[in-house]
């Protein structure tokens, strides 16, 4: 276990207040990634610094990036946060089950905006959804305060040194960058077979396919496995058939 292994990944954060808290947060809980997507404030600016307290390294050697799926290469399974049930074919999992996860592998946790957390599409890329049970009737916490639960929990995970279940450790787990090459494969091989149709369905077909990889927790072995499949079955035009008749 490592606490260099997690990630704090903020997409589209609005205000700058809370990616200085966020900063302030990660370096409170001993990690030091954080990773913003798309913020709307320029970054880093002094508003930033100053909430960020004596986080300002987190802020210095933070990574930015305009889109998610570049930002997901180096992460292995990541959890999207969300304050709402999304009632789609995607594991969802709850603050006690993070006792479950690998922390040998590279963890990502997804946080929304705060004018409209996470979309669909967004919540495509990941493994799993997790909630952080509130009141009913005032379900939305600020982004900070969400980041500071997730972070005091897995820190005490990692610090008490519990072992979690995974599979053999002469199995190694396909990294988010070989699931995505994979992935690129298999949609382009689709697109050359003129299989997104009618066009206006097509971003809910990939969000489908995505979410179906995605959940998998495939193995290095499977992902290449997959890749030469896909690639050779692509070239007699036989994938397209057997998918229309799913």
């Amino acid at each position: 276990m490592s606490f260099s292994n997690i990630y704090f990944i903020l997409h589209k954060p609005q205000l700058s207040e809370n990616i200085g808290a966020c900063a302030r947060a990660i370096k409170n809980f001993n990690f030091d990634k954080l990773v913003l997507i798309n913020p709307k404030p320029s970054f880093p600016n002094d508003k930033i610094m100053a909430t960020s307290v004596g986080a300002k390294d987190i802020i210095k050697k933070s990574k930015v990036f305009d889109n998610l799926e570049p930002a997901l290469n180096k992460i292995d399974y990541l959890i999207a946060t969300t304050s709402r049930f999304r009632n789609k074919n995607i594991n969802h999992t709850q603050l006690k089950d993070l006792k479950k996860i690998d922390y040998k592998k590279k963890i990502g946790f997804l946080f929304g905006s705060e004018a409209s957390g996470l979309s669909n599409n967004e919540i495509s890329y990941a493994n799993c959804t997790m909630q952080i049970p509130t009141n009913n009737n005032f379900k939305s916490l600020n982004l900070s305060h969400s980041l500071i639960i997730v972070a005091q929990i897995v820190y005490n995970l990692i610090n008490s040194d519990i072992k979690n279940y995974s599979k053999s450790q002469k199995i190694s787990p396909a990294s988010k960058k070989q699931i995505q090459s994979m992935l690129k494969l298999c949609i382009k091989n689709l697109e050359d077979q003129k299989f997104f149709k009618p066009k206006e369905k097509k971003p809910i077909m990939l969000e489908n396919l995505r979410n179906i990889f995605y959940r998998m927790e495939l193995s290095e072995k499977e992902t290449r496995i997959l890749s030469s499949v896909f690639a050779n079955l692509s070239k007699k035009g036989w994938l397209t058939n057997q998918m229309l008749s799913l």
